[in-house]
Formats: structure tokens, C-alpha cells, sequence
């Protein structure tokens, strides 16, 4: 067994997403209203004047627009507006709920952190006079955490990178990693991220305990999302599901929808029914009736672990529905915010009609798990087009492997749109060379027909080009050969 988490409570999370909440156009008015709340009262409770100042100064604060309140700035600094791409939704924001900057607010912040600062110094003292390096290093990690948590990512990387070279301890280097992985997620700088989930792996590789494995396969995971590698992610995301403990990173509820949205973009359809609609870990939040309540019992499970006892379902009504509250599937001190109820319906149906071949209703709940998730949260949005059009194809690609000749028309009906929609989005993919198929028009109503590739002709014609390859690299090998035994003699 490892020793617990150190380092797992700051920066807090949930505030990124209320800022790109802030700066999102396709938020509600309402959210964007209880975002700015949050922030506002995360900033006066936690002290943090280095974020206020970061996200609200009339200058140069990344949600000020560009060219407002400082227009007539000479010499106006510009990093920090480059560098928050990946924390607003937009390059311009223009929302019309705003944090409103207050100068008295700002000093009053900035006359407290210094006072905790002074303490941590004093401590360090003390303990550099009075005491040994336990108690030096606690002060430090104490500084590297107050960084954190007011917002300053520089001064807190920097400490928790001192931190990291004084100690010895495996599970607290770890730690110390993933706290800096959480510093540039909570940023979106994704090469600080890439280094130290790199850096992380490595260490566990030598000896990190059962627990940060697991956790490390969320922080990849949700890494690997960010930078649209979902075919890697879903794995690491999927695994994640039954022994999720990271509330530092996400909630229970998000990590569902990441990983079915991975799942359901990524893997080959054998695994897609196996680690998503069958997996006991979704069908408890997405099943329907009599699904969920055999995964919540147990009744349902991915190993051999059901036994008799938990397979006894007499008493459970077939018909009934039950509300799954997702703060009891897993339990942590350190989770910042209760999980809010989120209506999985829109998923569950993307799961169900896409395995089913009801591409109808697939793509009506395409179209609100757009509206619901990928426009929404802040690892999503960025990719969401890729993702839409990633699916579709994947949609198109199922119905049309089952057949030589589909009618154009037939088509377009059993995805609910107009035959100019698909011939215009089918050309597209056929012309990327996603699809390997041909349109016919020229008939009247329109045929496709598809052209499978021929796999044992293919294994053929590579055999013949590597043949070709090796006995050219041959002949000038031997021609090579040739010339120094003639130079030779």
C-alpha cells in the first residue's frame, strides 16, 4: 500500500471551466451568471489575488477584450492574452456577464497573501533553526501549495520543481508531478502538460503503488483528449471508470462522458460493445430499467467477480426506474464541488442507436450531445467539429459495409436527411479517401456502390513491391561489393 495523496487539493479546477464558462457563446445567460458568482467567491475565499488579477485587470486581464478599457494604453503587454488560448473559449471574448475589477478588493488580497507568506518564511526558519528536513520541507510544500491556490502558475510550478529536488520519496514526487500536470491543465498549456505526464509515467514505471497508477491512466487520459488522441484516451478513460479516485481532476459524472464519448469515436465495434454498452460501469449511469439496476446490484458484471449472492435479483421491480446519485459511487475529501444531476439521456441514446443501427436517432442525439456536452466543457469544445464529422463518418461506414448497392434516396431516409445533405457530406468523405465508394446520380435517383478492398490482392501486390525493394537494395549492394573487391586488387 502507498502512503495518501499529497499535493491533490490546488488548483482547483472547476474555476477553468467557469472562466471558459464565462467566455463561451454557446453558454446560458443563467450559467454564465452562476459562473461569475463562483469565481467571485472562490477569489474572496481563497485569497487569490494573482488570478484576479490574471482574469480581471482593465489591462491586462484575459477576459477584458482586446481593445477595451485599453485602447489608449501605450506599450500594452500582450502575453498574457496570447497565452490564455486554452483557458477561454474564443480569442476575443465578448461575453456580456463580465468580472468586474476592484481595486480596493485587490490590495486587501494582495496585503493577505503576503501575510501568509511571512508565516511560511517564519516557519521555514524556525524549522531550518529548530528542526530537521521533514519539518523544512513541509513549510516548503506549504508555499508551493499557497501558489497554487492563489493562482500564480510560475511561482507555483517553481516551488513545487524545489520541492521536487529536496525530496527522496517516490509517492511524493509523483505527486508533485501531478500537481504540476493540474497547473497546466488549469491553464491549458498542453507541452507543460505533455512533459510532465511523460515525467509522471516514468516515475510510476520504477515503483509508484496501485493508486497513482490508476490515477496517472485519468490524468493521461484526459491529457490525450485534449490533444484529439480519443483512440488512445478511451482506453486509459475506460479503465479509469472502476477505480476512479482523481475528484482532484474531474468528477465521476464527467469522467462517464469522457470516456463514452472516446469509446464511442475510436473503437472497433467489438470493443465498443464490450467496454461501452456492456461495460457494468456505464450501464449503472446510462443504462435504462432493468440494465441499471442489475449493474448498480452487481448482478452485471465485466469479470468474474458476480458471485450467486450478488446475482439474486428477485427483488428488484423490472420496470422501475432509479435515480443514480453520482456522488455516492465514489467518495473523496479532497473532491472540490458536489456533482451537480446531469442528464445522461442524450448519451445513452448515442450509445444505443449508433450499436443498434437506428442512425435516425443517432443523429438527432448527435445533434444534443453537441448542445449538451461538446459545446459546454472546455476539453471538448475545441474538437467538437472533428468530432461530429468523425461520427457521422463512423455511421456512414457502418451502414454501408453491410451492403454492395445502396439506394441514395433509402439512405438519406434512414438517417433522417435530405439527399443533397448526404451526397454533399458522403463527397467529401469519399474524396479524403474515408469511404470507398462511388455515387451514381446520372441513373436519375442515385446509387451508391461500394468498392471493398481485396485483401488477399492487397497482401499480394505489397509481397511483390517489398520483393521489388529488396532485390533492388540487393543489386547495389552487390554492385558496391563488386567495386571495392576491383579496388582492392
Amino acid at each position: 500500500m502507498g502512503s495518501d495523496p499529497q499535493y491533490a487539493k490546488w488548483p482547483l479546477l472547476p474555476l477553468a471551466q467557469h472562466v471558459f464558462t464565462l467566455t463561451n457563446p454557446y453558454a446560458s445567460r443563467p450559467a454564465q451568471q452562476a459562473s461569475a458568482k463562483s469565481l467571485q467567491d472562490a477569489i474572496s475565499e481563497h485569497k487569490m489575488a494573482p488570478l484576479y488579477r490574471y482574469l480581471a485587470h482593465p489591462v491586462e486581464g484575459i477576459l477584458n477584450p482586446v481593445g477595451e478599457a485599453s485602447s489608449s494604453v501605450v506599450g500594452k503587454p500582450t502575453s498574457r492574452k496570447s497565452s490564455a488560448v486554452g483557458m477561454i473559449a474564443t480569442k476575443g471574448p465578448s461575453s456580456s456577464i463580465n468580472l468586474p475589477w476592484d481595486e480596493a478588493l485587490y490590495q486587501s488580497l494582495q496585503a493577505d497573501n503576503q501575510r501568509e507568506l511571512d508565516e511560511f518564511q517564519k516557519e521555514e526558519d524556525e524549522a531550518v533553526e529548530k528542526a530537521g528536513d521533514t519539518e523544512i520541507m513541509a513549510a516548503r510544500g506549504k508555499r508551493a501549495e499557497f501558489w497554487a491556490r492563489v493562482g500564480d502558475k510560475e511561482k507555483a510550478i517553481s516551488s513545487y520543481d524545489d520541492v521536487y529536488e529536496k525530496t527522496g520519496i517516490l509517492g511524493t514526487k509523483i505527486d508533485i508531478v501531478l500537481a504540476i500536470i493540474r497547473m497546466g491543465l488549469f491553464y491549458g498549456d498542453k507541452q507543460l502538460v505533455k512533459k510532465h505526464v511523460e515525467r509522471a509515467k516514468t516515475l510510476v514505471e520504477s515503483g509508484g503503488d496501485w493508486d497513482r497508477r490508476n490515477r496517472l491512466k485519468a490524468y493521461e487520459g484526459l491529457y490525450l483528449l485534449t490533444v484529439r488522441s480519443y483512440n488512445l484516451a478511451a482506453p486509459l478513460l475506460l479503465d479509469s471508470l472502476s477505480t476512479f479516485t482523481s475528484y482532484e481532476l474531474c468528477t465521476y459524472s464527467n469522467l462517464v462522458v469522457y470516456s463514452v464519448l472516446a469509446g464511442s469515436v475510436s473503437l472497433k465495434r467489438v470493443d465498443f460493445k464490450s467496454k461501452v454498452v456492456d461495460a457494468p460501469e456505464i450501464k449503472a449511469i446510462l443504462g435504462d430499467g432493468s440494465d441499471k439496476l442489475l449493474a448498480l446490484s452487481g448482478a452485471i458484471s465485466a469479470g468474474p467477480g458476480a458471485d450467486a449472492s450478488m446475482q439474486d435479483t428477485s427483488s428488484i421491480p423490472v420496470g422501475s426506474t432509479a435515480v443514480v446519485n453520482l456522488t455516492t459511487l465514489g467518495s473523496s475529501t479532497d473532491q472540490p464541488e458536489a456533482e451537480m444531476s446531469v442528464d445522461f439521456s442524450s448519451l445513452s441514446q448515442l450509445v444505443s442507436s449508433l450499436y443498434n443501427g437506428r442512425y435516425k436517432l443517432f443523429f438527432q442525439a448527435l445533434a444534443l450531445v453537441e448542445e449538451q456536452f461538446l459545446t459546454q466543457d472546455r476539453y471538448l469544445h475545441e474538437h467538437k467539429n472533428w468530432f461530429i464529422r468523425e461520427m457521422r463518418l463512423r455511421a456512414y461506414q457502418q451502414l454501408l459495409q453491410s451492403y454492395r448497392v445502396v439506394g441514395l434516396d433509402s439512405m438519406a431516409n434512414d438517417f433522417g436527411v435530405t439527399v443533397d445533405f448526404l451526397d454533399r457530406d458522403l463527397a467529401k468523405f469519399i474524396a479524403g479517401g474515408r469511404i470507398p465508394c462511388t455515387i451514381d446520380r446520372v441513373s436519375g435517383k442515385g446509387v451508391i456502390e461500394t468498392n471493398r478492398p481485396d485483401d488477399k490482392n492487397k497482401q499480394y501486390q505489397d509481397v511483390v513491391r517489398q520483393g521489388d525493394q529488396l532485390i533492388t537494395k540487393l543489386q547495389k549492394y552487390g554492385q558496391a561489393v563488386r567495386l571495392r573487391g576491383s579496388e582492392r586488387a
